[in-house]
C-alpha cells in the first residue's frame, strides 16, 4: 500500500470523522484525482519544446502525457483550431497518491524561499489549484538536461463539499499551507 494513502486510511479519516462529525465513512471527502498541466505559447512557432515537456510531465507523473490542442483560432495569437498549444496528465488511484507525496516530501522543499503554500486557491467545492514556476523542483528532472524552464499548473480534485473539508483534508495529508 502506497505511504500517503495509508496515512489517509489509519490518521486523516478518524480526524476529519471527529472535526466534521460525519456519520458515515463515505461521507469522507477523499482524493478524487491530481491534474498537471503545462502551457506552451511557444508550441505554435516550434514543436520541439512542447516535445520536450511531454517527456518531462511523463518522467515527473509516472504516466504518458496527452498533447492538449486550441478548441480554437485566435488570430492576434496567430493561433489555428487544432494547434498544440500544452500537454496536461490526470493521476488516478495510486499514482495519485505516490505524486502527492514525493511532491510534498521532495518538491515543495526544494523551491527557492519557500514559505508555504497558499490558502486561497480553493474553488469554493473543496477542489485545490495552484502553478509551480520551475519544474526542475522535481528529483527525477536533471538540471542538465532541461532544454527549456516552464511552469505547471496542479489541480487537487476532492470529494469534499466546501473549501474547509478540502483544506483540512490536504492538511491532514501533509500539505504545508502559509499561516
Amino acid at each position: 500500500m502506497v505511504r500517503l494513502k495509508e496515512k489517509y486510511t489509519k490518521e486523516v479519516i478518524p480526524l476529519l470523522m471527529k472535526n466534521f462529525s460525519y456519520k458515515n465513512i463515505m461521507q469522507v471527502p477523499k482524493l478524487k484525482s491530481i491534474v498537471l498541466n503545462v502551457g506552451m505559447g511557444e508550441a505554435i512557432q516550434d514543436i520541439k519544446p512542447l516535445e520536450a515537456a511531454v517527456k518531462e510531465l511523463a518522467t515527473i507523473a509516472g504516466q504518458g502525457a496527452v498533447i492538449a490542442r486550441a478548441k480554437k483560432s485566435i488570430a492576434g495569437f496567430k493561433l489555428r483550431e487544432g494547434m498544440p498549444v500544452g500537454c496536461r496528465v490526470t493521476l488516478r488511484g495510486d499514482r495519485m497518491y505516490d505524486f502527492l507525496d514525493k511532491f510534498i516530501c521532495l518538491a515543495l522543499p526544494r523551491i527557492r524561499d519557500f514559505k508555504g503554500i497558499s490558502s486561497r486557491s480553493f474553488d469554493g467545492r473543496g477542489n485545490y489549484a495552484f502553478g509551480v514556476k520551475e519544474q526542475i523542483i522535481f528529483p527525477e528532472i536533471s538540471y542538465d538536461k532541461v532544454a527549456s524552464m516552464h511552469g505547471m499548473d496542479i489541480i487537487i480534485v476532492t470529494s469534499a463539499k466546501t473549501n474547509e473539508e478540502g483544506k483540512a483534508l490536504l492538511q491532514y495529508l501533509g500539505m504545508p499551507f502559509r499561516n
